[in-house]
């Protein structure tokens, strides 16, 4: 089980089908092969050797697809990290990696030198984008067109295929290390209960660092499919897309499906070739899905729940529980079922499975379990046991099968489809010279699912501002961890026997009247 096989597979069986499409590049299979191979020798002249963690800092592109196989074709892990981080944090992960080789299109070159100079391994930067290369940086396509293509060489199984960084629970992401066979279960799996078929047409619009969109990257290529790729998303640009490339399938998080059926130029689209809209990363309002349904008439939805150490699915809510009405009617409240890979157990506190119906922690089992956290063994064992990933969510199992998520153990907020661990918006908020102490919680929202609140107690005498604050955590962290409100008080926070604080008191009167305590 290797994902590099899959390529291999796809160039023979469809030789002059297109692999990629990419503003006014297309590729054919084949093409798209022998750049793998060829990527592959120049990585390895680099530097990059069996193991060697190789880091990619960009926005989507059909490189970033040579990428994915490339680094694995040549021995390395591959790292595509969040767009969306702030320097320091780009420059902990390159650190706690160690990687040694980056690669930087043209929104990030500029950010580079200043991350690299953090970064005590970092031997070589690649210039992967389409204007000038900076000073200092190697040239995507030189070094390509200068390399020989190498033979595959051979890691698979349970061999290390790419770290991959969520957010930490201490203030610091953590590596998910994931396995060749992590990635080509996986994507068989997903490839099947996705409904896809040969020649499959899916458009990259959700950003390929996160993993739910990475998921697709293997299930299309088992069909030997196109992956039509646009730079980042917009609703006019995804609707743009579309018109123009005919995808049938699309994975849009519940956030960006709003803003697409919101966009004043909807109706001047031609949407028709869609046949299947996925969505996932957080939950969908009932009212959305039903705008959904009158402005996508015939396509097909369905939801994925998950997380990165899953690889990253856990369930999926079929097309066929995608309505209101009938005895199917009722199960949009749930996450859906198992995967047909993997098994699903509701625990208590003492792991004993409790009855359905009855709220305890959701566990997974199966081919797609991480491996472990990069160097962090504790967490790790937190986390991994006896084989069964521990999600940190809370729910119940009815008595189909289905998963209804109720609350989140982890103190972990999920907004616009992006994990926000509290602990790392304390640690920044906490770096103010003005704060005392402070408790984050997940708040609705009707845009965000959730959204970061911050209360916030000061030193005595000491004074800021809201967007003070505000601004001081978006110089620390990624934009979408910092506070959307803040709230200032003066009385101590509600403490447990342990002397915690109590967030669950906290968040009580934000959750009032809804039927879980997470969105």
């Amino acid at each position: 089980m290797q994902i590099t096989s899959i390529l291999r597979r796809a160039a023979q069986v469809n030789p002059t089908g297109i692999a990629t499409i990419f503003k006014d590049r297309q590729r054919s299979w084949p093409q798209t092969l022998e750049r793998v191979q060829r990527l592959a020798g120049a990585l390895q002249k680099l530097g990059m050797k069996p193991g060697d963690r190789v880091a990619l800092l960009s926005l989507n592109s059909d490189r970033f697809i040579e990428y994915y196989f490339a680094v694995p074709w040549g021995g390395g892990a591959m790292m595509p990290m969040n767009i969306r981080w702030s320097p320091a944090e780009c420059a902990y992960a390159l650190n706690d990696a160690g990687a040694g080789i980056l690669l930087v299109d043209d929104a990030f070159a500029k950010a580079a030198p200043a991350i690299s100079a953090e970064v005590k391994g970092l031997k070589t930067i690649v210039f992967c984008g389409d204007g000038p290369t900076p000073e200092g940086m190697v040239n995507y396509e030189e070094i390509l067109a200068a390399a020989d293509p190498v033979p595959d060489a051979g890691r698979a199984g349970d061999d290390l295929v790419g770290i991959f960084y969520t957010g930490g629970t201490t203030g610091f992401p953590k590596g998910v290390m994931l396995s060749h066979a992590n990635f080509f279960v996986g994507g068989i799996s997903n490839a099947q209960e996705l409904a896809l078929s040969d020649g499959t047409v899916y458009l990259h619009a959700a950003p390929m660092f996160h993993i739910a969109d990475l998921l697709w990257f293997a299930a299309i290529t088992f069909v030997a499919g196109t992956h039509v790729v646009i730079p980042m998303f917009t609703p006019e640009a995804t609707l743009e897309a579309v018109q123009a490339h005919r995808p049938s399938h699309l994975l849009l998080v519940p956030v960006m499906l709003q803003m697409v059926m919101a966009s004043p130029k909807f109706a001047e689209f031609d949407t028709s070739s869609l046949e299947l809209i996925a969505y996932g990363a957080s939950p969908i309002t009932e009212a959305s899905l039903k705008r959904a349904f009158d402005l996508f008439p015939g396509v097909h939805f369905i939801q994925a729940f998950g997380q990165t150490e899953l690889s990253p699915v856990a369930t999926f809510l079929g097309t066929d529980y995608h309505t209101f009405e009938g005895p199917k009617a009722g199960k949009l409240r749930s996450c859906g079922r198992a995967t047909r890979i993997v098994e699903i157990r509701i625990v208590d506190e003492q792991d004993n499975e409790v009855p359905r119906g009855t709220v305890g922690h959701i566990t997974v089992k199966g081919p797609v379990t991480m491996l472990g956290y990069w160097q962090k063994e504790k967490a790790t064992a937190e986390t991994l046991k006896n084989g069964w990933v521990y999600t940190g969510d809370a729910g119940y199992m009815d008595e189909e099968g289905f998963i209804f998520l109720m609350d989140r153990l982890k103190d972990m907020i999920i907004s616009g489809g992006e994990n926000v661990y509290s602990a790392e918006v304390e640690n920044a908020i906490g770096q103010h010279p003005a704060v005392a102490t402070s408790a984050v919680i997940g708040i609705p929202s009707e845009q965000w699912g959730e959204q970061v609140h911050a209360i916030v107690i000061l030193k005595p005498g000491a004074e800021v501002s809201e967007q003070e604050l505000k601004d001081h955590c978006h110089r620390l962290i990624a934009g979408f961890k910092c506070p959307r409100s803040v709230e200032f008080r003066t009385a101590p926070f509600p403490l447990s026997g342990a002397n915690k604080v109590l967030k669950t008191e906290l968040r009580k009167p934000f959750w009032e009247g809804q039927s879980r305590q997470i969105s």
